[in-house]
Formats: C-alpha cells, structure tokens, sequence
C-alpha cells in the first residue's frame, strides 16, 4: 500500500520538474532539455518565470484544492492558505463562535482537528506542502548565482515563500524554537531534494534545521530583491500578491521574533518600515468596516482575490463568507464571530478598535445606518466584530471577492515595540508613539519591565490583527496556553483552560502522510492528546 500512496503529494513537484504543465522539459523534436537549458529559457523570457512564480501565488487560495485528496468531497472550510488562518483562529481564545452545524471551525473549536486522520489534519499538511513545492520548480529553475534582474526578483519570491510556508508549518508541529531546537519539526523538501523525496520519502528534520532553512531562504531573499530593486533597471513587484524587499524584511522580523533574536527583530522591522510605501491606517481610515482590499494603505501584502475566482463563485466557499458579519454567507447562518468579551472590556472607549466590534448593547459607532441595520437584521449577538468590510462596502453582497490580508504594516511597529523592549531599547516609548498616533490618542502603557511590555504589546496585537490569522503564532512563540473562561463561548462543551505545555497544541501529521511517508512512522507523530476537559466558566 506505501509504494501506491507513497508521499503522494510531491506529484506537484513532479509535475512542475518533469510534466508537460512547465513545457520546458521537452524540447520539440522530444529531446530532453538540461536544467541548465531551462535556466537559460527562464533568462532569456522572463514571462515564464513569472508564470511559474504566479502559481505559488494561485495556490494561497484555491477552490476544494482537497478535493481529491478528501474521497472526492468538497468541503466548504477547504480554499487555500486562509483555511489554515481560520483554523488556527478558532484555536484560540479571542475568537468566539457557536458549535452549529453551519460553523465549518467546529473542529478547530474543540481540538477534534488533531485528530490525525481527520479533514483538517490534511488540508493544513497538503496545503502548505504544496506551497513549498510550487516555490521549489521556481528555485529550481533558475541559477542560485544569476545576475538577470528579472530573474533575482522571480528567484527571490520562490525564496520568501518557501521560508513563509515553513515558518508557519514549524509553530504548528512543534512548540517555540526557543528550548525545542533539538526536538522533530517538519520534512524538508526543497529543489535539491525532491526527487530523492519522491522515491524515498523524508525524516522529520529538526526545529533547528528548519530554522536555518528559513533564515537561508530569507537572506538570500532579500539580498536579491535588494538587488533586482536597486539595479539601474529595477525590477519591482506589479501588485501587491508579490514579495518585496519591505515584505521581506516583513518575514524575517517574523522569524527572528519567533526565535527570540529580538535585536535583529527589531532591525528587520525598522528596515521593512523604511523600505515600504505603506503608512498605517489613520484613525479615520479604520474607524469604519475596513480590512477589504489589498489597495488599502496599511496593507503590505496579500492574497488578491477576483471576481471570477472558484472561492468567489462558489458563493460561500472562500474566507470572508465564514469571517465576514456584513456581507452574505455562512455567517449569516451560523452566529457569526465574536471577539471574546473578556479581551473586549480590556479595550479603552478611547481606543478606534473599540469600534470594530458591537458592544454589550450590540451597537458600533464605526458603522454606518445601513451596516446597523444589517448587524439588527440578521441578529448578531453583542461582541459580534464589524472589522471587516464587505466587498465594494455594499452591503449583504453576496459577491465575496474581499483580498486576505498577509501582512500590514502596523505589525512592524508591534513587533519593533516588542523586540526593542526585550533587547534593551526603548519598546516603551515606541508603542506608546504607535498607538497614540493610530488608534488612541489617550494612550499610556503602564508596564515597566521588558516582560511587562512585552506582555502589553501582546494584547496589542491580539486586539490589531483579530481575525487575520495569526494570534495562534503569538499562543506558540509566548509559550501561552488557551483560556476561554470568562470569553463569552456559547457553548460549555468547548470552554477549556489548557496549558502551554499541552500536547492538544501541536497538529499532528496527518494519516496519509504517515501511510504514505516510509521515513514517518506513527511513532513519529506527535503525540496522541486526549480531547481537552471543558472547565467551568467565569463572569
């Protein structure tokens, strides 16, 4: 059963490397055309990097990219990367929602998803893997060493990307780098190995190997961006769906603050600050459903969402139809989304953000007659968030094209605040000029210690990024565990308290993964963790 399953999903790779879909691996007379030879294709058109590169970018989103995968059964919480970002949501604290049947995060509700064998398991595992493996045809294609300007930029997207996608799969697998360098992460698969994977499968590599392949992948990401941006016919991004030199910089802020390297953190941040074109929302640009598109000022990158899109025209199969309370789709049906009430009454009536969420009276000042009247219409329970607005800002559309966000800029200054604080600098004095200047003019952190403010800074980002995906990150790299009491969860059944150190925390490799992998047994799966015990809730 292994060899006819075996690591089933490198047929991307393959495909990519050796199958018709790159029409570079045969010449037309049916030669066979040298790897060299297709660097030289990629060089002499860069049309064709671009198509391979643009690829990466069409599997952030997809519509039932598992459908195959699944038994041939679509199911709705299956589009891409932003499947992953809703999963990882509902695993926390912050946001709040009803076990229903039209709530497709019922699993990541009650921690059913770690069950190895189950839906989520897989798309998450297929998900991000296939990422990995479209960023690897596109590095494998051109010369490490090219000197091409078109080429540095192509090359570098592969790069950043590919550490991207292990960034994420690292803090899902595995708790925080920081004391766990030792203990098993991921398989890593990359251009040089992958055929070698296909036939023989791959090891769990450790947290430290992957963390050196990231910080290799970012590197040399941004020293070729920088390159292919400061060349005498630069070469930048054509939108936003694209890496650049600020994004880079963006990621491995990410990466160092994960790993606790809070001086270069703070550097990357500074650097992704000064070498991006975008500005954090004004108070009056977020005091309003907002959030929509990747035009927005704030926003460094993201997923570009179109009309015609398969998540699109499947109605309610996309992102913002399980996230969005103003626009039509699964929300309507299943209660919504609610920030918990607990982080809620933590938020100054002075602070902007208040707004982006109904209070105890289900009322908003950020909303306009209409967008109330929606929230009154459909039947929102308080706490309900208005952060996100509908596409076009129509009202109950039913055309769900909003973009996804992947990074906006107001995370450089958190984390600058952050790093700044816990590597001797004054993390202080720049989160209070950030969030004076951005969302509360009345603003005063009180802590005093590098802990104190990092704690703050915490709550910060908790209340800032609600909703996009990546509080979960924060859970892992902060070593917290999960306290829904006193959040406001409808039901009792998913009330936990569940430790930082719990194995409940990491996913687990999926089932067909470990059937399919001859160098993952089930042995080497995390381990099985019982359900989490619902604990009584507080006021």
């Amino acid at each position: 059963m292994k060899r006819k399953y075996l690591y089933t999903l490198l047929a991307p790779v393959l495909m990519f490397f050796y199958g018709c879909e790159d029409s570079l691996n045969t010449a037309p007379e049916g030669d066979e055309i040298t790897q060299g030879t297709k660097e030289e294709v990629y060089a002499n058109d860069p049309a064709k990097a671009k198509a391979s590169v643009n690829s990466i970018f069409a599997q952030f989103t997809q519509y039932a990219p598992n459908y195959t995968a699944l038994g041939d059964v679509t199911r709705h919480n299956d589009f891409g990367y932003p499947s992953v970002m809703m999963f990882t949501d509902a695993n926390g604290e912050d946001m709040v929602m009803e076990v229903i049947g039209y709530n497709w995060a019922n699993s990541s509700l009650d921690f059913s998803d770690r069950e190895f064998d189950s839906n989520e398991a897989q798309i998450v595992w297929n998900d991000m893997y296939s990422i990995i493996y479209n960023c690897n045809s596109v590095i494998g294609s051109i010369d490490e060493e090219t000197e091409e300007t078109p080429s540095q930029f192509y090359l570098a997207q592969g790069l950043a990307v590919r550490a991207f996608s292990y960034w994420n799969l690292a803090q899902l697998y595995q708790f925080n780098y920081k004391g766990n360098e030792a203990k098993p992460c991921v398989p890593i698969v990359t251009h040089l190995n992958a055929n070698e994977v296909a036939l023989a499968g791959a090891p769990r590599a450790t947290v430290q190997e992957v963390y050196n392949l990231m910080l290799a992948d970012i590197n040399s990401a941004i020293a070729l961006l920088s390159d292919a941006e400061e060349a005498e016919e630069p070469v930048v991004r054509d939108d936003k769906r694209y890496v650049s030199l600020a994004v880079a910089y963006g990621l491995r802020a990410r990466i160092n603050l994960t790993m606790h390297n809070y001086a270069e953190a703070a550097a990357d941040a500074q650097s992704a600050i000064d070498a991006s074109d975008a500005t954090p929302g004004t108070m009056e640009d977020v005091g309003k459903p907002s959030f929509m598109s990747v035009n927005e000022s704030n926003w460094m990158w993201g997923i570009i969402i179109n009309e015609t899109d398969g998540v699109v025209t499947s109605g309610i199969v996309n992102w913002i139809s399980h996230l969005g309370s103003l626009n039509w789709g699964y929300c309507n049906y299943n209660g919504g989304r609610q920030i918990s009430k607990k982080l809620f009454n933590t938020i100054p009536d002075t602070d902007i953000r208040k707004g982006w969420f109904l209070d105890e009276n289900g009322e908003s000042a950020n909303l306009n007659a209409a967008q109330a009247a929606q929230m009154v219409e459909v039947g929102y329970r308080p706490y309900t968030h208005v952060k996100f607005a509908p596409y076009n800002n129509e009202v109950a559309t039913t055309t769900n094209s909003n973009d996804v966000p992947l990074m906006r800029i107001e995370e450089m200054y958190l984390i600058k605040a952050e790093a700044l604080a816990m590597s001797g600098g004054d993390g202080k004095g720049a989160l209070e000029t950030f969030v004076k200047s951005y969302r509360d003019p009345s603003y005063v952190c009180n802590a005093s210690s590098p802990e104190g403010i990092q704690e703050e800074v915490y709550h910060q980002r908790r209340v800032e990024l609600w909703g996009e995906g990546m509080n979960w990150f924060d859970i892992m790299r902060l070593n917290k565990g999960v306290d829904r009491r006193g959040a406001g969860f409808i039901n009792a059944s998913v009330i936990f308290n569940i430790p930082s150190n719990s194995d409940i925390l990491l996913w687990r490799i999926s089932e067909p993964e470990i059937e399919a992998n001859p160098l993952i047994g089930h042995g080497d799966n995390n381990p099985a963790a019982p359900a989490p015990e619902p604990v009584a809730d507080i006021d």
